[in-house]
């Protein structure tokens, strides 16, 4: 009888191998997916919360009246302010909008006053310089 060596894919012990990395990996998903679940609906409470959105407004107008300020004091152009102007009046529909079970109203006006708001930030500050 003779002996041939067994191929190293038919070892004894390689499809045990195999199946114990299976069941690890089966054990990282389930604790990543329960922890990323976790913490996307701690996440999604906070900032679906109509409070952050008020703040933000609240900061866009602050920096938006001392950024637009300064830029028609230095170089005299109003197309920032009206961009800025104009983007910070639909952020500011974007949270009196009534909200139904849909908040695609509302992510719309709030992405184009966000887009609108930045464009103007933009141009001000290539004016100046």
């Amino acid at each position: 009888m003779s002996s041939s060596p067994v191929p190293r894919s038919e070892r004894p012990g390689r499809i045990d191998r195999w199946a114990i990395w299976l069941s690890a990996a089966c054990v990282v998903h389930c604790l990543a997916t329960t922890a990323a679940v976790a913490l996307l609906s701690t996440a999604g409470g906070l900032l679906g919360s109509p409070l952050i959105h008020e703040v933000g407004l609240v900061l866009a107008l602050a920096l938006g009246l001392l950024a637009f300020g300064r830029g028609v004091l230095a170089h005299r152009r109003l197309l920032p302010v009206m961009l800025g102007g104009g983007g910070l009046a639909l952020m500011a529909a974007a949270i009196v909008v009534p909200h139904g079970d849909s908040h695609a109203v509302e992510s719309l006006l709030t992405i184009a006053g966000v887009v609108l708001l930045a464009a103007g930030h933009t141009v001000n500050r290539r004016a100046h310089g």
